[in-house]
């Protein structure tokens, strides 16, 4: 009686000290869990600024969720149909031209730290004029959302279901840097399944929770 007392207490004892020690680390995921994942980028793109003010729409610069299975990061070419032209944030450009406006000179072209180094890898000067002395580079953007390799994720059939990027990807528009919102595990992916299959929604759809639909 006394061993069965002595090992209730013990397993009483563990579980509070892993409690306490949860408590200590803070916010701990399970294993494959990275929600709230915010990796620094190697160029500080907004989403609030680009999807949130600019209201540009998430296809425009993630068109392959229409078309593939992976929405991809597009290229540096997409990024400069509009910086070859935007240099800078508006204020400080307004500010130079107001500058030398005052001093009777031509305004500088003003370019931002972080589109710099977009000129930087697709290889232009100061001029944003081909750099012969420079090579061409990808960016190498760091992955956020990314579910195992024994799962099989296809955007299209979402994109063509309607489905909000923010559904799955949050409300990017309002932030500075990407993060992963929700868990993306099996259990979240199928309850939205289920939840769509009522439709409450308003539109029909046949979400599959068979598992060879995405285990196979």
């Amino acid at each position: 009686m006394h061993g069965r007392t002595l090992t209730i207490l013990l397993g009483l004892g563990l579980l509070l000290s892993t409690i306490s020690l949860l408590r200590l680390l803070g916010d701990v995921h399970l294993p494959g869990n990275d929600q709230d994942y915010a990796p620094e980028q190697p160029i500080a793109y907004s989403h609030r600024l680009h999807a949130g003010e600019l209201e540009i729409p998430c296809l425009y610069c993630h068109s392959g969720a229409e078309k593939s299975r992976h929405a991809g990061v597009p290229s540096a070419n997409v990024c400069m149909n509009c910086h070859k032209f935007v240099t800078a944030p508006m204020v400080e450009v307004r500010a130079e031209e107001k500058l030398a406006e005052l001093e009777g000179r031509q305004a500088r072209r003003i370019v931002s730290p972080e589109l710099r180094k977009l000129y930087d890898a697709v290889g232009l000067d100061e001029d944003l004029e081909p750099d012969p002395g420079k090579t061409p580079r990808p960016i190498e953007w760091v992955r956020v959302h990314r579910v195992p390799d024994f799962v099989y994720f296809d955007h299209r059939p979402h994109v063509h279901a309607d489905v909000d990027c923010r559904r799955c990807h949050g409300s990017v528009e309002t932030m500075e840097r990407i993060r992963q919102v929700e868990t993306l595990s099996m259990g979240w992916c199928v309850n939205c399944h289920r939840h769509e299959n009522q439709n409450e929604s308003g539109k029909l759809v046949d979400a599959s929770t068979d598992c060879a639909a995405c285990h196979y």
